[in-house]
Formats: structure tokens, sequence, C-alpha cells
């Protein structure tokens, strides 16, 4: 803080160290060494570079670098982040995706331009873009065969519980109509190819399938995402109404617990092992020739360890499959085990974490008969 006086650097640091204080106001990543000047908000870099984009709202400065003056210093002592979330965060819905530090840019600069730039959260009751029960409009979806991006009418309705997409403007019948509470989304970027790229899943037949989205707008596409969780919250809420709010909550979109690139093998294990996209969502470990593939080549069901579902690192001794990869995973069920292996140590040990976190949890009834499904298939 080159130029300050001492009795600000003291005022600042006191402000800074407030309980309240410690962790970003937009994201929640800790140690936050950024403040706004004009909201009395302290955030981290990444948040504060979404700040500057909003100039006529927000002027950031850094806590260590930049010159406090004394105004500036009694202003964030005033407000800090308790003061100002009261404000711009009174009135949430409970089903608005709320991003942390591990979100991508989209979620997190949208969260902010809704808080502090819109003022979505300021007033009981106000109508929002994602709180009608019903939404339509253009994405750009990518072609299951051909992989192009071509634009497609979809239709959410909360009356009738689903989504629909077109193939033209003035279709009549919809190529797909999905019920709403078999829907997934998660923001997908990296694996997409666009800052906004979105993938949808549902399941068909207890099979998943991929949709993969995008729209020009973030504020479209985020918008498209917490209306999804809008009609699902209330779709749920009819459906289980003895659920508490959270409950419910936690019941909505979810990202994906891990994925990467594995080696597999075949039943036999004597067979090469072959490179494949791999999925974890909770349960469903899904396996893909191309990471943006539509449908699963298949799917492991990973139960919890007192149903006899284990992990274990390394493979077993005497695997004869040839393998390019050195850093082995056995999941083991009650019917045979599943031998991977990965590029890295690193991998391993997180592949290992996340099957981890799934096998020490119990199954609800729901995940019973999901795996009365598996093993009726196989």
């Amino acid at each position: 803080m080159a130029g300050g006086n001492d009795r600000s650097m003291r005022a600042l640091k006191e402000v800074w160290k407030r309980p309240e204080n410690s962790l970003c106001a937009d994201c929640g990543k800790p140690d936050p060494d950024w403040a706004s000047s004009t909201l009395g908000v302290f955030v981290c870099l990444s948040c504060s570079g979404i700040h500057r984009n909003i100039p006529s709202i927000s002027k950031v400065k850094s806590l260590k670098m930049d010159h406090w003056d004394d105004a500036q210093v009694q202003f964030l002592a005033k407000n800090g982040n308790a003061v100002t979330k009261a404000t711009y965060e009174a009135h949430i819905p409970i089903y608005y995706y709320q991003p942390t530090y591990n979100d991508c840019q989209v979620l997190r600069e949208q969260w902010i331009r809704a808080k502090y730039e819109r003022k979505e959260f300021t007033e009981p009751g106000k109508q929002l873009p994602y709180s009608d029960g019903v939404k339509e409009g253009i994405l750009w979806k990518r072609g299951r065969d051909n992989g192009q991006f071509l634009p497609r009418k979809f239709l959410l309705s909360e009356r009738e519980g689903c989504l629909k997409y077109f193939t033209k403007q003035d279709a009549k019948e919809p190529k797909i109509n999905v019920k709403i509470d078999v829907i997934n989304a998660t923001f997908q970027p990296e694996k997409i190819g666009n800052p906004n790229g979105l993938q949808i899943t549902y399941l068909k037949d207890n099979k998943t399938r991929n949709i993969f989205v995008y729209h020009e707008s973030g504020k479209e596409v985020v918008d498209w995402f917490n209306a999804i969780r809008s009609v699902q919250f209330h779709y749920l809420k009819v459906a289980f109404p003895i659920a508490s709010d959270n409950e419910i909550k936690n019941r909505l979109t979810r990202n994906f617990l891990k994925e990467g690139y594995m080696e597999k093998t075949g039943p036999k294990q004597r067979e090469a092992f072959k490179k494949r996209w791999f999925t974890l969502d909770h349960r469903r470990l899904m396996y893909f020739k191309d990471p943006l593939d539509a449908f699963a080549k298949g799917e492991v069901f990973v139960g919890s360890g007192e149903n006899g579902y284990s992990v274990q690192k390394g493979l077993p001794s005497g695997t004869q499959g040839n393998f390019s990869w050195n850093y082995g995973i056995t999941i083991a069920t009650p019917d045979r085990e599943y031998l991977f292996t990965c590029e890295t140590e690193t991998d391993q040990l997180e592949w290992i974490k996340a099957f981890t976190s799934v096998i020490n949890q119990a199954m609800t009834p729901q995940e019973y008969a999901i795996e009365a499904y598996f093993k009726f298939k196989s």
C-alpha cells in the first residue's frame, strides 16, 4: 500500500481483518486482497477483474499495493461484506445458483452483474427473466453426428414439466420432449470450446443422453440455466410436498464429480486397454470415445462400501491387458472388477478421491433401484 499514511494503513487492516471480510464477497475464495471503493466489498483477484469491467458500478483497488485515503477506508468500515450482502443479496431465489471460485467465468460474471448492475435481488417478488415458469429462445446446439453447432429453438415449460427443442423455428412437433425431473445442466466451456458452453444431460431409457449448447450472450445462457433450476424446484415442490426447500435445492442441477481420460479394459481383463473419456456423475461412471459424444459407450454403477463396492490403488497382480499408462485403479463391485489406468499419479489420486467420496455415502432407495437396473442389464 505504497504512499498510504500509517493511520490509514492501520485502519484499513482493521477493517480487512474482520471475520465477515475474510472471504471474497462474490465467490467465497479465502483471503481476498482487493476491494471495491464504491460498493464496499472485499473481493479476490479474479472477481476484481469482473468488477473492473463494470466501472460505472464498481471501482476496485488492491489492498496491498494501492493507496486508500481516509474517506475510502471509512466507507469500507461502514459497509464491508456483511452490510453490502444484506442489501444486494437480500432476496435471492432459493433455486438461483450462487457460484464459487471453482465455477467458470460466465457464471461468476453474471452473478456479479445480477447483484450489483441489474440489482436482481434487492426487492422481494421482483420479476426475473428466469422465474416465469416458461422460457423460449434460440440456443446453438451441437449436431449429434456432424459436430456442427446450429441454431435451434428451445422451449422450457413449468406447466408441462418439460424441456423441448425443435429443429426448425416453425416446427409443430419437438425433436425431443424431456421431463424436467430427469434433466441436469452444467457449464462446460473448455469441453465445448465456448466460454458460454452448457451441457444438458437427461435420462432416456435409464441411459444418459448429452446435448451441448451455447449462446453468444453470457446473460442469456445463465438465465436458461437458472430457468431450468427454477422449473425443477417448483416441480419437485409439488412432487415432494413434505421436503424442505433446502432438501429440494440439493436435488437441482449438479456439477460432475470428475471428468477426464483414463484407459480401460474389458470384462475378461485380457484385452488391450483403450483410452476413453470418463464422466463420474455421482453413482454413474460413464465412458465415451469422444468427450462430446451424445451417448456413452458404457456405464458403471458405483455403489456404497456397505454394499460391497470399493476402490483400490493399482491393478491386480498378473493383469494381462496391454496398457500405456502406469497408474492403475481397481473398482470392485459385487459382480466384477473394473480396471483403469491414468496418465499421471495426480490423475490417479484425484479419481480415487472422487470414487471414495461416492462409495462412502449410503445409498438411497432410488439408487438401489438404479443398481437393480444395472444388474438386470448386465
